[in-house]
C-alpha cells in the first residue's frame, strides 16, 4: 500500500522464525512480528504521505513500531523528530536497516516507553490493539499522552480489544494482507484519533 518506501521484509513467518532462533541460538522467542508490514502501520503509513501537513515540523512517536514504516513515513513527511519505540530488540534493528534503506533519521530508544513523561506532539500507534493484556498495558497511557496535550492515533484493523469509546475517525482504508498472517486478503483498517 506504500510502494514509495522500500523496506527489509519477510515474505514467509515461519522460515524466519526459525532463521532468528537458529541465529540466536534460543527456542521459544517472541514471533517475528518485525518482519512484516502490519496493515495499521500501512494505513497510517499512507494518510501521512498523502497529507504530510499531519506531521511535518513535529515531534513523532511511533510506538510498536514493527519494522518502522510508520516511523520512515512520518520522517520522510517532515517530522521534526520521529522515534521508533519497540520492546523487541530485533524490532529496532529492523526499523534502523529501513531507515537507513529510506535514508531517513529515526531514533530507536530501548525499552518499554510506556509510563514515560509526554515529550511528542504526535503519536502513532498502529495495530496495537490484538491482546487484553497488551492493550491494558498501553491504554491509559496513550489515553494519559492525549490529555498531556500529544495527539494520539490508533490504527484499528479490525482487532478484538480495541477500545471503542473516546475515538474520533480520521480516515478509513482497505488494505492488503497476507494469509500468511491474515485470515483474509484485505482488512479495512480505521485510523481514529485517541480522546482524552
Amino acid at each position: 500500500m506504500v510502494p514509495e518506501i522500500p523496506l527489509h521484509l519477510a515474505t514467509e513467518i515461519t522460515p524466519i522464525w526459525q532463521a532468528t532462533e537458529a541465529w540466536l541460538g534460543a527456542q521459544g522467542i517472541e514471533p517475528p512480528f518485525w518482519a512484516f508490514a502490519w496493515p495499521g502501520s500501512q494505513a497510517m503509513a499512507r494518510l501521512i504521505l498523502d497529507h504530510p501537513a499531519h506531521v511535518a515540523g513535529r515531534g513523532v512517536l511511533d510506538f510498536a513500531a514493527g519494522c518502522g514504516l510508520a516511523a520512515i513515513a512520518a520522517a520522510r513527511a517532515g517530522a521534526a523528530s520521529v522515534e521508533a519505540a519497540e520492546i523487541d530488540p530485533l524490532a529496532l534493528a529492523a526499523t534502523r536497516l529501513n531507515a537507513a534503506l529510506n535514508e531517513v533519521s529515526v531514533a530507536t530508544p530501548e525499552g518499554d516507553v510506556v509510563g514515560a513523561a509526554c515529550r511528542w506532539d504526535l503519536i502513532l500507534a498502529g495495530d496495537v490493539c490484538y491482546e487484553a493484556p497488551m492493550t491494558r498495558h498501553i491504554l491509559p497511557w496513550l489515553r494519559a499522552m492525549a490529555a498531556a496535550g500529544a495527539e494520539v492515533w490508533l490504527a484499528d484493523p479490525g482487532r478484538a480489544y480495541v477500545p471503542r469509546d473516546g475515538m474520533a475517525e480520521l480516515a478509513r482504508f482497505e488494505v492488503p494482507v497476507t494469509r500468511e498472517l491474515e485470515d483474509r486478503d484485505h482488512r479495512l483498517v480505521t485510523i481514529c484519533r485517541l480522546l482524552a
